[in-house]
């Protein structure tokens, strides 16, 4: 199954470890460095699968873009992600999110997330 995933990160070292590690299990990754770029992608028409977000981020953070998400008919249904160094609790489900994971170490789950996520939708 070839995923879609948009994913908004400003770190380029995380980025890329993640980029290349979701494009192993032959997913397509786009990638957006700042909240305003993946705010722009989330209005735009294109399909994706899952969303990606980190919460620290330049001009719109995580949570923000989660929440502008579930306001787009076209996005309600995606599941979102939202990754962080800091410790984000029950804000996460606040903003419309469907998971979260703690960065570093959460990025390790992060294939088995997303395969979770989108079992449940099938």
């Amino acid at each position: 199954m070839s995923l879609t995933i948009l994913y908004v990160e400003d770190n380029r070292l995380v980025s890329g470890a993640v980029k290349d590690m979701l494009e192993a299990e032959g997913w397509r990754v786009t990638l957006r460095e700042d909240g305003l770029a993946g705010h722009r992608e989330l209005e735009s028409a294109t399909h994706y699968d899952v969303l990606l977000l980190d919460q620290e981020l330049p001009h719109i953070d995580g949570c923000l873009l989660a929440q502008q998400a579930r306001t787009l008919p076209h996005r309600r249904q995606t599941p979102i992600i939202i990754m962080s160094a800091s410790y984000l609790g029950s804000e996460i489900r606040a903003v419309g999110a469907d998971a979260y994971l703690q960065k570093p170490e959460g990025i390790r789950q992060l294939v088995t997330t997303i395969s979770s996520l989108l079992n449940q939708d099938a």
